[in-house]
């Protein structure tokens, strides 16, 4: 399976049954997922920590380091889909939902090739 053949939902469930079969959800509360959720981020940032721009394009094609970047990606990948299911949220209605403020908020026609570097909003 890949991502061209895995729906979301199927995610979701994967997600729903690993922490149903370890009786977990009493522990995966909004705030203790979101928390969870920021640590593994920052777990990913730590692959690309004090390396140049070059290097850090770089990492995600090196077997030395890919293997760790693709293991910390799933695991805020997971985070967010038990926060999904913790909070009943349709993920791909959000991000459709989202797009289209970002599609007004910054139409093509006037950011394209922009970066503002005092707009810290944007996503």
């Amino acid at each position: 399976m890949n991502d061209q053949s895995t729906t979301v939902s199927d995610l979701r469930a994967i997600m729903r049954q690993f922490v149903d079969e370890r009786e977990w959800s009493q522990f995966h509360t909004p705030k203790n997922l979101a928390m969870s959720l920021a640590i593994e981020a920052a777990e990913v940032m730590e692959h690309f920590q004090w390396v140049d721009v070059a290097e850090s394009a770089a990492r995600g094609h090196d077997p030395a380091h890919r293997e760790g970047i693709a293991d910390e990606l799933a695991d805020v990948f997971c985070y967010l889909l038990s926060l999904a299911n913790s909070l009943d949220l349709d993920l791909s209605t959000a991000v459709r939902e989202k797009m289209v403020k970002n599609a007004r908020k910054y139409p093509a026609e006037k950011f394209r090739g922009v970066f503002e570097a005092t707009d810290n909003s944007r996503g």
